[in-house]
């Protein structure tokens, strides 16, 4: 799994609208929370991403992006984001690419950890939260970027 320090490895997914979206373009905006999820719908999924949905008012506008990354479909994360109201973009992984290249594969390939990283604007990681069974822990590491 990736550290800070660490160059964070680039990407290109589509989002709950099917759009491609590039690690390189994020940056660009600023920092970015990269979550990590297993599955949308989930309850501890479902309540990591509301956690976020709640504490996200006003981050954009302070240079902070959230994005959550997880193998379901983009329809999947299209309707996820509607019934959730989520205000922030979801990647679809399908492949499991992403997931493997930050190190966040779960056990034999099963699953996805729940892992959150806070990537500076010129592409290292700053912070790093793995808690598998805990959602609201990973709001520090939205909190850390803030100023």
């Amino acid at each position: 799994m990736l550290k800070e320090g660490d160059s964070a490895p680039d990407f290109s997914l589509p989002d709950q609208h099917g759009e491609m979206i590039r690690l390189e373009d994020l940056l660009s905006l600023g920092q970015l929370v990269l979550y990590f999820y297993p599955a949308d719908f989930t309850p501890v999924c479902t309540a990591q991403a509301c956690a976020f949905r709640d504490d996200y008012e006003g981050v954009e506008e302070l240079g902070v992006r959230v994005v959550g990354v997880s193998p379901q479909s983009a329809d999947s994360h299209e309707r996820f984001v509607k019934r959730y109201d989520i205000p922030f973009t979801l990647l679809s992984d399908v492949d499991k690419t992403v997931i493997r290249a930050y190190g966040v594969d779960g056990p034999f390939g099963l699953g996805v950890r729940r892992a959150t990283f806070l990537i500076s604007r010129e592409g290292t990681i700053e912070h790093r939260l793995v808690a598998d069974f805990s959602a609201t822990s990973h709001l520090e590491v939205l909190r850390k970027a803030l100023p």
